[in-house]
Parts: C-alpha cells; sequence; structure tokens
C-alpha cells in the first residue's frame, strides 16, 4: 500500500511543477494537516504512521518520476502501433539553459477517441539545421520502435522557410524533406496556420501598420519604467478603467497582438484621457487616438460573430475595413497553399456525399486501395440513410462548434458507426483527422517547459525533463499495478 501511495505521491509533486526534494516537505505537512480531521476516527495514529513512512525522498520522487513515465510511454506506443494512423507536430525552442529542445507531439486514434500525446522533448546540444532536427528525431522513433510506416503528416513552425535554406520545410535540407527521402513516400507536411496567419499580419503595411508599430512604442516606454508603469495605474484607477494595466507586446508572443490594442484603446476610451492642452497636440492626438480604435474595431469584426452582436461598433469606417481585407487577400493566397491544395481531403470527413478525391489526394494515406474507395463511396452516396446521417452530423457540428475536441470525436464516432463495407473510408477519414494544422500543442508543451526548468531548476538532466513534461502533458494515467509487478520481477532477478 505504501508503494503505491508513493506512486500516487510523486505523480501529485510532478504535475503540480514541484521540484523532487518536496517530497519531504509534503511528509512534514500532511501529519500535521490530518491532525484534526482524523482525530474522531479511531485508526488516526495508523494512518498518520503510514503518511510518516511513505517513501519520497528526492531520489524516490525521481525514480518514481522516470518509471512512470516510461510506462507511460509504452502505453503510447501501443496505442500508436495498434492505430491504423498518426501524425506528428514539432516544434523547437530554448530553455533556461539556452540548450535547445524539440517538443513531438503526436495525434492519433484510439477507438472513438483522438489522443494527442507528447511523445518526447528532445534535446538538441549542437546547431539546429534541418540535418540536426532530423538526426536527433530518427533516434527516438529507431529506439522506441514507432510504426514510421503508419506516419501520415508532420506540421512544424515554417521556421526559416521563405528563404529556402536549412529549415523545418525548405526545399534543400529541411527536416520534412529528409522524412521524404527516408521514408521514400510521399508525406504531408503543413507550415503551423497561426504562424502564417501572424505572418500576413505583420507584412501588412500602410497605416495600421504604423497605428500597431506606435501603439507597442507607448506601452513599451510605459511598462519598461517602474516609476512610468506606477503613475499610469494610478491614472487608470482615476479614469475608472476596468484593466489593471497595460500587456507588453513582441515579436515571440504573435498571439498577443490583438489583447494588447484592445487593452490599449479601451484605455483611450475613457472619458478622462485627454488632457492636452496645445491644438496641435491636441489634434495630432485625437488623429492617432481614432486611428487605434479604427484598428482595434477592425481587428474585432473579424473575431466577434456578426449575427450575434447586439449593437454596432461605435467608431467604425466601413470603407477602410475594406481596403484592410481587400490588402489582405494576396497575402492569404500567397500563403495556406498547402491547406488550399488539399481543401477537397479535409472537406471529405463531414461531407462525403457531396465531394470527391483525386488519386493524389489518397497517394498520401499508406493502404487505401483508390478502386475500393470509389465503390465504396458510390455506394455511401446512393444510401439515403448515410446521407442523411451525414446532414444530422453537419447540424450537430453548428451546435458545439466552440468545442474543437468534440467537434473531431464527433465526427470519428460517426464515421465509426458505418458498417465494416466501408472501411476504406473510415480509414480516410480517420487519416484526416489525424492531421494537425498548427503547432498550438507543442506552443503549450514550452509552456510547461518553461515553469519545469525554471532558473531554480536549470541543472535538470535531459532524462528528468523529458519525465517530468510527459506526465504533465500526457492524459494517460500511469497503470501503479502494472509498474509494481514489473518492479517486483526485476528484484527477484
Amino acid at each position: 500500500s505504501l508503494f503505491l501511495h508513493s506512486f500516487a505521491g510523486s505523480l501529485a509533486i510532478v504535475r503540480n511543477g514541484k521540484p523532487f526534494t518536496d517530497g519531504k516537505y509534503v511528509k512534514t505537512f500532511m501529519p500535521d494537516a490530518a491532525d484534526e480531521p482524523f482525530d474522531d476516527l479511531l485508526n488516526k495514529d495508523k494512518i498518520i504512521k503510514q503518511i510518516q513512512d511513505m517513501p519520497l525522498t528526492a531520489r524516490t520522487v525521481h525514480d518514481r518520476t522516470i518509471v512512470m513515465a516510461n510506462n507511460v510511454e509504452e502505453t503510447q506506443v501501443k496505442d500508436i502501433n495498434a492505430a491504423p494512423f498518426f501524425s506528428l507536430s514539432l516544434d523547437e525552442s530554448t530553455d533556461v539553459s539556452h540548450l535547445s529542445q524539440s517538443s513531438m507531439i503526436s495525434r492519433y486514434a484510439v477507438g472513438d477517441t483522438l489522443r494527442e500525446e507528447s511523445l518526447a522533448v528532445l534535446p538538441i546540444k549542437g546547431s539546429t539545421r534541418g540535418e540536426d532536427l532530423f538526426k536527433s528525431f530518427m533516434e527516438f522513433p529507431q529506439e522506441k520502435n514507432l510504426p514510421m510506416d503508419k506516419l501520415l503528416s508532420v506540421c512544424t513552425d515554417g521556421a526559416l522557410c521563405m528563404v529556402g535554406k536549412n529549415c523545418m520545410v525548405g526545399k534543400n535540407k529541411g527536416f520534412a524533406t529528409l522524412l521524404r527521402e527516408h521514408e521514400n513516400r510521399p508525406i504531408l507536411s503543413f507550415h503551423c496556420i497561426l504562424h502564417q496567419e501572424a505572418l500576413c499580419v505583420q507584412m501588412c503595411d500602410g497605416q495600421f501598420g504604423k497605428v500597431m508599430s506606435l501603439v507597442i512604442r507607448v506601452i513599451n516606454f510605459i511598462v519598461a519604467r517602474a516609476l512610468n508603469d506606477r503613475q499610469f495605474k494610478t491614472l487608470l484607477h482615476e479614469v475608472g478603467n476596468n484593466y489593471p494595466g497595460l500587456l507588453l507586446h513582441s515579436n515571440v508572443r504573435w498571439l498577443t497582438r490583438g489583447k494588447v490594442l484592445s487593452h490599449f484603446a479601451a484605455f483611450l476610451l475613457s472619458r478622462r484621457y485627454d488632457r492636452t492642452s496645445e491644438p496641435a497636440q491636441s489634434e495630432n492626438a485625437r488623429h492617432w487616438k481614432q486611428s487605434v480604435i479604427t484598428l482595434a474595431n477592425t481587428l474585432e469584426l473579424f473575431i466577434m460573430d456578426l449575427e450575434t452582436a447586439s449593437e454596432p461598433i461605435q467608431n467604425f469606417d466601413v470603407h477602410q475595413l475594406a481596403g484592410f481585407t481587400s490588402s489582405l487577400l494576396p497575402l492569404f493566397k500567397a500563403r495556406f497553399g498547402e491547406f488550399h491544395e488539399h481543401a477537397h481531403l479535409f472537406k471529405f470527413i463531414t461531407h462525403s456525399n457531396e465531394c470527391s478525391l483525386s488519386p493524389a489526394n489518397l497517394s498520401y494515406i499508406p493502404g487505401v486501395s483508390v478502386r475500393d474507395f470509389e465503390a465504396e463511396l458510390a455506394d455511401l452516396k446512393a444510401s439515403d440513410m448515410w446521407v442523411n446521417k451525414f446532414k444530422s452530423l453537419n447540424e450537430d457540428l453548428e451546435i458545439i462548434s466552440r468545442q474543437k475536441a468534440e467537434l473531431d470525436e464527433l465526427i470519428l464516432k460517426t464515421w465509426n458507426a458505418l458498417p465494416v463495407t466501408y472501411h476504406t473510408l473510415q480509414h480516410v477519414s480517420t487519416a484526416v483527422l489525424t492531421m494537425f494544422g498548427s503547432t498550438d500543442a507543442c506552443e503549450q508543451s514550452f509552456s510547461h517547459l518553461k515553469n519545469t526548468k525554471s532558473n531554480l531548476r536549470s541543472r535538470l538532466t535531459d532524462e528528468s525533463l523529458n519525465a517530468c513534461m510527459k506526465l504533465n502533458l500526457t492524459k494517460y494515467q500511469p497503470d501503479y499495478k502494472d509498474i509494481s509487478k514489473s518492479m517486483q520481477h526485476q528484484n527477484l532477478h
């Protein structure tokens, strides 16, 4: 019992981002905290004694973490081998000790559930060229026996892809190119759609670009200086602004652009803001104020649901929005090409009765017969029952359109409900659902990486870091009983 409890205690320590040495602290405060609640129990002394006897030294917590991470990894590899396909999302970042870390997230289907799991955080000791990333990556599937013949697609951040040099998706020695050459078959590669969207925004020139640049300079001037920041917060309190302060923005944290602008515009809308006395300065200030509010309103239109809008946006220029949208069109056409190229493939999973796929689309999916696919699709389109089922699916998708995880699993359940005679269509739909469109899962893993390997734990080893990250990010629960049997078997030998 104490043996299993130590695993549960170690897992709680790791998942809360605490150091291994906190096991000693847990054993100190738990008996004190349990003294009053357990006062009426006859076996109170026995419970406290078990807590005190629980093995939770730093070495024990470390060893338990490694063992549990290995147990989760075995389950991941087992499920990937049982799945028809899997896809990967890869990204690279630098930790607090200036070591490059590559995050590898896998997506695959287990029954009616789509799993998104962190397979590994791989350290890259030297340079981070495409060859280095590929070499570091290939060591993992070879060691863990991952079925690389089931790998369907890879999504990366598209680093340096615009210059076409050594990058994740470059044509010369990029990661995706090296992977295709190694596997000797076509593998889909996608440039993260969120990164591409951010790059489009950065390339927008003209008045809006100048306004955003000015906003960032003003915010940095205020927030980066302690006295300015204190005085500004006092001013916010005086005018009754809802925000406690301004948000910092940088090109690295490009997803904060909209929030930074909305906070800044909310302050400008405060009634007591404009205190400028000189007419020339007042006119210039009013001009920039109007420009900032217009830009904020323009971005708001892109993210709000116009059908549910209760009132019109104030100070909004429709003609300026039209010009802004027109300038974005060529940028969007130049990008997102890989997603547009496979649009029919993505549409198939929800509108199978309305579209057809070419042999070129199906060539990326291993083990799919074009002849069987066409025959099953023709039979599906001829069946009113299955056509109506997919119409009902689309109605349900509109209702729960906000929850992406629920959308994917609802689509997967619908396809799995089809009889075995449509197994080729089921394979294609499962393949599409496993694809990544962005590297947001990798970005989230780097947030955990920053909390796990901090300035206070900068000497965390690669093995320990990988184990902590896996237990933090996984949705699997370590099997304590299986681990116990395995450890007892090892002790006998």
